[in-house]
């Protein structure tokens, strides 16, 4: 049940992998690599040339095992350190994403513009978001957020009950649609490309603020089905505070959808990162990349293993994340 009776439905539907466990195995092979790329016996550290190789093929006379690129690099080693960034870049920014488009979705959801907020938590946090974007006059995050501290330390505003309405649906919805209408490719590329280099952290965050729309557009649309569920009522009758029943009864009910979409996500994030080392505008020159490896064949047309490697590892491996999503339909 479940399964394509038809011979050539069959046969589609073992992919280019047969079962998901390859996949798997490729997946845990990247990560294993990603994380004892530093202790590996390589012939060359990464970015240190060969200038008596330059261009070299794979399996020349040398220690060059897939050869170097135009500027006497070690192509087997710029791929494990690309893995390595591959790696600790679209799998945080992924994760991120699902946790902040899992709270904002399934709280819209949850609450819809009804929610009610504490002038001292939402001094917090505007206090802090204040801070961290460093908008103009920088103290004012850091006066409005020591005054919410204080606040909620002493509860004085909140036996008030000095609080306000805040349009939560609307916000979330309104910013999951400004985010889609611009590609996402289109938008990341202009960010990246005003801002120059960037670094690992600020391109960990770009990835993360652009792709949390789709997760909470799921979210939020299982929170609306959930929150008139039967427990759900039954613990509010029972007066359980809101904030628990959603926390810790609805919320793991309404991301079950991302359990799929995750691997789906993570492949479009290798992808574009993998397109903006590609285009020049992504990571700093310093760390490897295989799309800036697959870039380096412009320089050296002939160096056809400078873009068959590292073009074949991100082609097997966006297939074995679309294998695990369809493996969880």
């Amino acid at each position: 049940m479940g399964r394509p009776s038809h011979p050539v439905a069959a046969l589609a539907s073992q992919s280019l992998f047969g079962p998901p466990k390859w996949a798997v195995a490729w997946l845990g092979l990247l990560v294993l690599v990603a994380v004892v790329a530093p202790v590996l016996p390589l012939p060359y550290p990464p970015h240190v040339p060969d200038l008596a190789h330059i261009a070299q093929a794979p399996l020349a006379p040398g220690q060059h095992w897939l050869g170097t690129d135009a500027q006497g690099r070690d192509v087997l080693t710029l791929l494990v350190f690309g893995t390595r960034t591959a790696v600790f870049l679209t799998l945080p920014a992924a994760l991120l994403a699902a946790i902040i488009g899992a709270l904002l979705g399934s709280a819209a959801g949850f609450w819809g513009n009804r929610a009610r907020v504490d002038i001292s938590y939402g001094a917090v946090v505007a206090g802090s978001v204040w801070w961290v974007l460093r908008l103009p006059a920088p103290w004012l995050g850091g006066v409005a957020g020591a005054l919410g501290l204080v606040g909620v330390a002493t509860g004085g505003i909140r036996r008030r009950k000095l609080a306000f309405r805040l349009p939560l649906d609307a916000l979330v919805r309104g910013g999951a649609t400004a985010l889609d209408t611009v590609p996402r490719l289109v938008l990341v590329v202009a960010l990246a490309a005003s801002a120059g280099s960037i670094s690992a952290p600020g391109l960990l965050v770009l990835l993360t603020v652009t792709s949390w729309a789709t997760p909470a557009r799921l979210v939020r649309a299982q929170m609306l089905r959930i929150r008139t569920l039967p427990f759900v009522e039954a613990a509010q009758a029972a007066g359980v505070p809101a904030w628990r029943i959603w926390l810790k009864h609805a919320i793991p009910h309404a991301i079950r959808p991302l359990y799929t979409l995750f691997p789906l996500s993570l492949a479009r994030l290798l992808g574009l990162e993998s397109t903006l080392s590609f285009l020049g505008i992504g990571l700093p020159p310093e760390v490897a990349s295989w799309g800036r490896l697959m870039a380096s064949y412009r320089q050296e047309s002939s160096a056809w293993w400078l873009f068959a490697f590292p073009s074949t590892m991100l082609i097997i491996t966006i297939l074995s994340l679309q294998k695990l999503t369809n493996s969880r339909k």
